[in-house]
């Protein structure tokens, strides 16, 4: 009898304590976006855990210590603020799942899209699909996101050199607040990830580190 008054005691407790972390829990979590048709949304899984331990260093919240994955038509976005999607190839998606987007996103959610190379097109006719109203357009240099944290005046770094273009960084607005951020021959992701993974050197990388930074910042700390 002992023994079992005892093994309840222990487990109320271990329950009333995990249950007070997760209600005090105020870390910040980050999804990433999982998609079908065939493009590789998986890419780097080191891309996005680096960035977040080195934007912990700047930014004034807690950040969770991992990603999650969430489907574009998951209802489980809501819960998050900011997702990250990247890849190279295909992308398929159907109208509730853009309207789930959409909702999230006017509801204060941001998405950064980062073209690994290859996935422009299937990007541009994605965001054109998303809000059809909408101009894609370049933001200029004088943009907080270029200096909001880290300094940029000539704008994106450039990570990897693909098709001898300029990198662009391009937004989308609702009501006057940037909600969709696309970086196009820039591929910051390729900076976060693992040095051995790109063999980039350590300067590009801090970087494109940086960048992520001040992406961040925009996203999350606003009023």
């Amino acid at each position: 009898m002992i023994f079992k008054f005892v093994s309840r005691f222990v487990v109320l407790v271990f329950l009333s304590v995990n249950l007070a972390t997760a209600q005090t829990d105020t870390r910040v979590s980050i999804a990433r976006m999982q998609y079908r048709g065939g493009g590789d949304w998986y890419n780097d899984p080191s891309a996005l855990r680096n960035l977040m331990l080195y934007a912990q260093n700047y930014l004034p919240i807690s950040l969770k210590p991992m990603f999650e994955d969430v489907e574009l038509g998951s209802r489980d976005l809501h819960r998050y603020p900011f997702a990250f999607m990247t890849g190279h190839g295909g992308m398929i998606y159907n109208e509730l799942e853009l309207d789930n987007i959409r909702t999230w996103l006017d509801r204060g959610g941001f998405l950064y899209i980062d073209d690994d190379y290859g996935f422009d097109q299937n990007v541009r006719a994605f965001i054109k699909d998303l809000y059809p109203e909408e101009t894609l357009f370049e933001l200029p240099f004088d943009h907080p996101i270029y200096s909001n944290v880290f300094r940029f005046p000539q704008g994106l770094p450039k990570v990897h050199e693909h098709d001898n273009k300029p990198p662009q960084g391009l937004g989308i607005f609702r009501n006057g607040r940037l909600v969709l951020f696309y970086t196009y021959e820039s591929n910051l992701g390729d900076g976060w990830a693992d040095k051995e993974v790109h063999g980039n050197p350590e300067s590009l990388r801090e970087k494109a580190l940086q960048m992520g930074v001040n992406i961040l910042t925009l996203a999350l700390i606003r009023p």
